[in-house]
């Protein structure tokens, strides 16, 4: 089995990686949303829409922001 990262064979230790530096890549990816699932789901694209207004709105109103 070979690193999803690099191609290199992989270690047990950090299996599926090959590296604790190939494993913090990938880890990177997830925490950045570098890896999506696209949707085609007309309510997905709702949701998302009005989680941003909400948003919006709240930092417009000096509300609670996430970042």
């Amino acid at each position: 089995m070979t690193c999803p990262i690099c191609d290199r064979e992989t270690d047990l230790k950090y299996r599926p990686f090959c590296s604790r530096r190939c494993a913090d890549i990938d880890l990177g990816k997830w925490l950045t949303g570098s890896y999506a699932v696209p949707s085609a789901d007309p309510d997905d694209a709702d949701e998302v829409i009005d989680a941003l207004e909400r948003r919006a709105s709240e930092e417009d109103e000096g509300g609670p922001t996430r970042h």
